[in-house]
């Protein structure tokens, strides 16, 4: 908005020349940052208040973590405040005409209001598991394949019109149309190793990537700040693969592919860095409020909605690495305790307690030190994965 306001007063007097400076990039992202954090400070004691007010309060499993038990009450559903931040930023200083941002945004707020039903399920009729998991998967499943199958055609066309017209070349082809380089599959470390994909995989890809990041995040967020930080750093990181990518010179010579108009995904990066230190304000241990799934299924699924689009899915899963740990541990507790229950007639267990976190904290860790262990291992990954830019 601020961007379209900038050009019209140039076009009308000399005077305000020196509002160029908005159509720079790195200059709005600064500002959305900013906007975001200001926002979130500024409006997190009231919407603490509010929750607090309207009883919607944190529910405690039985099986829980002892120590956890004295959280139950705490205001959740905190995520809102994160969603609100970024999109008042985001809306402001990007730029509107740009597809990729609206449906990293769409996405975003689709999850969110997956997470927004799952959490008031859980405070309304006062249920821990809140809304089932087929359900969930289900909405979530749908709007992951509908950006899949969009994100399959937009990384290569500029239009949406031309986005458009490239689907029903694929549909009259008879789903048989391959995608252009820049669509493969990159490798990491390594210069001209790339897989293609086709459209059914890039789709299968694309959706197991929004998807999982989602549940990934939402999986990681049981203590006091443990998964705002890793979001906050590697949403930062993929902000600036996204401006490499859409910068026509830094791509080509840091051999990545250009994607015009993925810069712009800048800017929504710094919106959810500036909100989430925004939301860590009050989600530092002791927390004041926690983020509920209607910010922990958008935060993961606008990680994944980026990195596919800027092409960094592996780069993605190497920073997330946290992410990616807690929901693994999940699953292989849950399948190792079916299978024993199966054969041996008594479920047993690989870990203390999953998902990750928990069990370290069963084996003596402090709450706060696991998590400022995950954020220092999260730092290095993230530095691992901007290391590709270059080491190939």
């Amino acid at each position: 908005m601020i961007v379209s306001l900038a050009a019209w007063l140039q076009s009308h007097g000399h005077e305000f020349g020196f509002m160029r400076v908005f159509q720079y990039i790195t200059f709005r992202a600064v500002m959305a940052a900013m906007t975001a954090l200001l926002i979130g400070i500024i409006a997190g004691p009231w919407v603490i208040r509010r929750l607090a007010a309207l009883k919607i309060g944190q529910p405690v499993r039985e099986y829980a973590m002892q120590t956890h038990l004295v959280k139950s009450g705490t205001p959740t559903m905190g995520g809102v405040l994160i969603l609100i931040s970024i999109t008042v930023s985001t809306v402001l200083w990007f730029d509107w005409t740009n597809r990729f941002v609206w449906i990293v945004m769409l996405v975003t707020l689709g999850f969110g209001a997956i997470g927004w039903v799952d959490d008031w399920r859980k405070v309304v009729n006062k249920d821990p598991e809140g809304m089932r998991s087929r359900e969930k998967y289900f909405w979530q499943s749908l709007i992951g394949l509908v950006a899949a199958l969009y994100l399959a055609f937009s990384v290569s066309e500029t239009t949406n019109v031309r986005v458009l017209g490239l689907f029903f070349d694929w549909v009259r082809s008879g789903f048989d149309m391959n995608l252009p380089p820049k669509a493969n599959l990159l490798v990491p470390f390594v210069k001209e190793i790339s897989y293609p994909l086709g459209v059914f995989g890039f789709v299968i890809m694309t959706y197991f990537v929004i998807v999982g990041s989602s549940n990934a995040v939402n999986l990681t967020d049981g203590l006091d700040g443990l998964a705002i930080m890793p979001v906050v750093m590697v949403g930062s990181a993929l902000g600036v693969f996204a401006y490499v990518t859409g910068n026509v010179n830094y791509s080509k010579y840091l051999l990545l592919p250009y994607i015009p108009g993925s810069g712009e995904l800048l800017i929504f990066c710094a919106a959810v860095a500036g909100a989430g230190l925004a939301f860590l304000w009050f989600n530092a241990h002791p927390a004041q409020v926690f983020m509920g799934d209607v910010g922990a299924l958008a935060l993961g699924g606008a990680l994944g909605t980026i990195a596919v689009i800027v092409r960094q899915e592996i780069v993605l899963a190497i920073m997330g690495g946290i992410f990616v740990v807690e929901a693994i541990s999940v699953m292989v507790q849950v399948m190792y305790f079916k299978y024993t229950k199966r054969r041996y007639g008594e479920g047993r267990r690989i870990l203390l307690m999953a998902p990750l976190h928990h069990h370290f904290e069963k084996t003596g860790w402090k709450e706060t030190q696991v998590v400022v262990r995950f954020w220092i291992i999260t730092m290095l990954l993230c530095l691992i994965g901007l290391s590709t830019l270059k080491l190939r």
